[in-house]
């Protein structure tokens, strides 16, 4: 394995760390406060190329592989950019429109990649029930077939981008007499009657990313609207873990480099009993310790990343190493960068407190911990 990026990639990284830094950046703070899904800048990502960086070219894409992928979520993260604009990015490009890219039909794709690549469409994608969270199989949206379309009944929970998207990828049974086997993935459009979003659930942290419940009330989908065949849902959802275990987790990655750099030139910049913060011991291990995690956790999703470009089937158990370490282990660096900062730190104006509410969601998102570790039992 090559652990050096190509200048190709160390240049690419750079844009994008210089663009955010310039189109984004200044807006966060303040989108942060209010709780709003920023437009602006998801359109921004759109015309820079990275809502559809890994698609063909002819769906308005770059063709890029996989770790240059991961590359542009993690120099967002690097630039500033806060975890709720990174989070919809990720569910837009890596839940919705690569599931469309990978499953879809030819037609499929061109109605919905170019605009999606563009951001002109906002994607998310409806799995997580209010009863069925980690335990995907007991799903009770259900699909039925009726002549030349199906009837979707049911409801979705916890969904990012829920209140703004304009296409959902939604997985629901269409044979509730089995569990993984019968569930199947439709494309579901806003305006579809019996479509409709929850209120947008104010959160924590990441809170410019918009979630919400999604509902289906009889909601008719045409047959050219179900993603694959039938009884295909639960391998489509799976796909996703791939992308879950590495481009999602790069911007978390990236924001914690951010994080090192505010807290290298704060330690340097504070004083204390006459002399800088930075040259006490307990200081010194707290940025050790930031610097430690960065260069593991970076390894871990590279090597996902290096691995779906080699073509090789994903490795669960490194795909919940990762997950696993980047979700739990984020916490204490990002405790200790807030901590380091002492009555700042809780302020909003420095943002290591905002950095601090959004990694609350790592060991939570995409798969809790708990689920990571049974995995890793499992396939030991």
């Amino acid at each position: 394995m090559e652990f050096s990026l190509s200048p190709e990639q160390m240049t690419f990284k750079e844009q994008v760390i210089k663009f955010a830094r310039k189109e984004i950046v200044p807006r966060c703070g303040e989108h942060d406060l209010r709780g709003e899904f920023d437009f602006q800048s998801f359109r921004k990502l759109g015309e820079f190329g990275i809502l559809g960086l890994h698609f063909p070219e002819e769906y308005g894409g770059s063709n890029a592989d996989v770790l240059t992928t991961v590359i542009a979520g993690e120099a967002l993260g690097e630039a500033g950019v806060d975890g709720g604009l990174t989070l919809s990015y990720g569910a837009h490009t890596f839940l919705c429109a690569d599931t469309i890219l990978t499953f879809g039909t030819e037609e499929q794709r061109q109605r919905y990649l170019p605009r999606l690549s563009t951001g002109e469409w906002i994607g998310c994608m409806g799995l997580t029930e209010p009863s069925a969270g980690s335990d995907v199989a007991s799903i009770k949206t259900r699909a039925t077939k009726r002549g030349d379309h199906y009837v979707l009944n049911g409801s979705k929970m916890f969904i990012t981008n829920g209140p703004v998207a304009d296409v959902a990828v939604v997985y629901a049974k269409t044979d509730m007499d089995l569990k993984r086997s019968g569930i199947s993935c439709f494309l579901v459009e806003k305006g579809t009657p019996g479509f409709s979003s929850g209120k947008n659930l104010l959160k924590m942290g990441v809170r410019t990313s918009c979630t919400s419940e999604l509902i289906f009330e009889d909601c008719r989908i045409p047959m050219e609207n179900r993603l694959g065949g039938e009884g295909e849902g639960w391998i489509m959802a799976l796909r996703t873990v791939e992308w879950d275990r590495s481009a999602l987790l790069a911007p978390f990655i990236g924001g914690m480099t951010y994080v090192l750099k505010k807290c290298i030139r704060y330690a340097k910049e504070r004083y204390q009993f006459g002399r800088p913060i930075g040259e006490f011991e307990a200081t010194k291990n707290k940025l050790a310790d930031l610097k430690i995690f960065i260069e593991a956790a970076r390894m871990l999703c590279y090597r996902v990343a290096w691995a779906k470009d080699k073509g090789r089937p994903l490795n669960h158990l490194e795909a919940a190493v990762a997950k696993l370490f980047v979700g739990d282990w984020s916490l204490v660096p990002a405790n200790s960068a807030l901590l380091l900062h002492g009555g700042y730190g809780y302020c909003h104006e420095y943002e290591v407190e905002r950095y601090f509410r959004d990694s609350r969601l790592a060991p939570i998102g995409g798969g809790t911990s708990d689920i990571q570790k049974r995995i890793i039992q499992r396939l030991l």
